[in-house]
């Protein structure tokens, strides 16, 4: 056991789920503007944040012939925009409600001339209050958002080498605002039927776009949305018949019938001895069984173990090769 690795801190949801709560819906305030601002790319890729040294980014967001960045950074605790044309926007990241955050956010991007006009509408979300009418949701606990950060940091970084072992398509390693989790998806290359269910909030073509194809996604929520505790994920999309019944190797990772998925707790990746080795060991094994059963191409789809040292001793060389020899 490791329970004092401080690059895999504690996260226990019920400590900051308030917290929490209140960082999902600015987040979504601030992912509804890159929403309107952005074109569609597969599965609303075009959406996402991505994790960073220092938080959660969306850059090159096109408005009138420019750009500008929005940058949540949970080691100051502010929120910046940043435009094409060098000029600078910051919001201090602090107890406040959603109300106050959203007149805010939306009044730094006037200040700049960035004129939005977006749904008041917290999406994925029941029962939910327009953003500029949220004066329930207002706390901010800046030391277990930065522990949030840290577990975002150590996840993305083991989801992105599970990620370069497939030659397929696959997804970024990138966080959705909406569901509040971070993911990377894998696809066999065949389409999927639309789903079934309804998401709230949330109109079917858009979730229709999302599963258009046939998937093994993967991610970690930090234990919002009624699960109650932080965990890693993995599902497959439309699930295979069997699925649910695989016999893993990793412990403590079940499937949870409940949400249909399996589930491997954060608290035993942390306190593992090798938490890459465990966590990776948990992808691969779960994407295995879902690729295996539904018949995936899978040598066509995956590196071998002979590709990737191939790839790394083709790295070495590069590095050995004087910068001159590459023009």
């Amino acid at each position: 056991m490791n329970n004092n690795n401080p690059q895999w801190p504690d996260l226990p949801y019920a400590a900051w789920s308030t917290s929490c709560e209140t960082l999902q819906l600015w987040m979504q305030v601030a992912g509804k503007v890159i929403l309107a601002r952005t074109p569609l790319v597969n599965h609303w890729w075009n959406v996402t944040f991505h994790v960073t040294a220092r938080g959660m980014t969306k850059r090159a967001i096109p408005y009138r012939g420019g750009m500008f960045d929005i940058v949540f950074d949970f080691i100051d605790h502010r929120l910046d925009v940043e435009t094409s044309d060098s000029r600078r926007e910051s919001l201090s990241l602090r107890p406040m409600t959603v109300a106050e955050f959203y007149a805010e956010f939306m009044g730094r991007l006037q200040r700049l001339g960035i004129d939005m006009r977006i749904s008041a509408t917290p999406c994925e979300i029941e029962n939910c209050i327009a953003f500029d009418q949220d004066r329930a949701h207002a706390q901010y606990d800046a030391e277990y958002v930065a522990r949030f950060h840290q577990a975002l940091v150590q996840s993305a970084r083991v989801m992105n080498t599970f990620r370069s072992r497939f030659l397929g398509k696959a997804s970024p390693v990138h966080f959705f605002w909406g569901s509040f989790d971070l993911a990377v998806t894998r696809f066999s290359g065949r389409t999927a039927p639309p789903p079934k269910g309804h998401t709230p909030h949330v109109a079917d073509w858009v979730m229709a776009e999302a599963y258009s194809r046939e998937c093994s996604s993967c991610g970690f929520w930090p234990g919002n949305g009624g699960f109650g505790r932080a965990a890693y994920y993995v599902y497959a999309y439309p699930e295979p018949d069997g699925y649910g019944a695989t016999r893993l190797s990793t412990a403590d990772a079940a499937y949870n019938k409940d949400v249909g998925q399996f589930i491997l707790p954060y608290d035993a990746v942390r306190e593992a001895r090798d938490p890459d080795n465990l966590l990776l060991g948990f992808l691969q094994e779960t994407y295995a069984a879902a690729a295996d059963l539904a018949k995936w191409d899978r040598s066509a789809l995956e590196r071998g173990p002979g590709d990737v040292a191939c790839s790394e001793r083709r790295g070495r060389a590069c590095r050995m090769v004087p910068a001159a020899l590459w023009g």
